[in-house]
């Protein structure tokens, strides 16, 4: 089993949504068909590829289903986390019973052989401009769903812990957080994260080793449409 990452799909396939990427420069033009054509170059079925979020443009969970049934089609098991961008997110039991081969993240794991994937939305982190007492309350939220994850994953008896998060970890100061405190705790192996795009941006991300644990940004535009090889046991 090999798990992969791509982040930030940003799919429109429901013909009330409007939302073509590539006004936001090339590594966006044809962003779905090249997200295909590599997906479907790497992945084989008993495959899993993570999803940290931003996946359909849909306002509503009907307008998203267009998108669902476009990563359902792929191969291999699909693991999905909310983003920011993700307003169709409502009842996690009323998406989970859609496919049998995506599993939407929230306040729990997914176990897969001698893995378990965590993880959750996350949100700005401290020290960031601007974070105020609106942001603390988010913040705070999302380290406790991260927490919940994290401690069924243990409970799971994986023996390795992988982490999805919308948001990178940090700040852009690459400073410590509650976040990346929680992966620290529980010896995660490596946190996917997406959110950043565009060269000004992708620096921002933490990439690399910090207390033990691997941070690597996986927007798609970051890797340009191909899904990135995480994990293989």
């Amino acid at each position: 089993m090999k798990i992969y990452a791509i982040g930030d799909l940003h799919l429109s396939f429901d013909e009330r949504i409007e939302k073509p990427m590539d006004v936001f420069g090339p590594r966006w033009v044809n962003h779905h068909q090249r997200v295909r054509e590599n997906w479907e170059a790497m992945v084989k079925s008993d495959d899993v590829v993570l999803i940290p979020g931003d996946v359909s443009w849909g306002l509503r969970q009907e307008e998203a289903l267009a998108d669902f049934q476009w990563i359902h089609q792929l191969p291999g098991t699909k693991v999905i986390t909310k983003g920011n961008h993700d307003l169709w997110w409502t009842s996690i039991t009323r998406l989970n019973q859609l496919y049998e081969d995506i599993t939407f993240l929230q306040n729990h794991c997914f176990p897969k052989g001698k893995t378990a994937i965590c993880g959750t939305r996350g949100w700005i982190c401290p020290g960031t401009e601007g974070f105020d007492e609106h942001d603390q309350k988010i913040y705070d939220r999302e380290r406790l769903r991260l927490r919940f994850s994290l401690e069924e994953g243990r409970k799971s008896g994986a023996e390795v812990l992988i982490a999805a998060l919308h948001y990178p970890p940090t700040n852009d100061k690459m400073q410590g957080s509650g976040f990346t405190d929680l992966l620290e705790e529980f010896s995660v192996k490596t946190c996917v994260y997406g959110h950043l795009h565009g060269k000004d941006a992708f620096k921002n991300g933490i990439q690399g080793v910090l207390g033990g644990v691997e941070y690597r940004l996986v927007s798609l535009d970051y890797l340009e449409a191909e899904p990135l090889l995480i994990y293989e046991e």
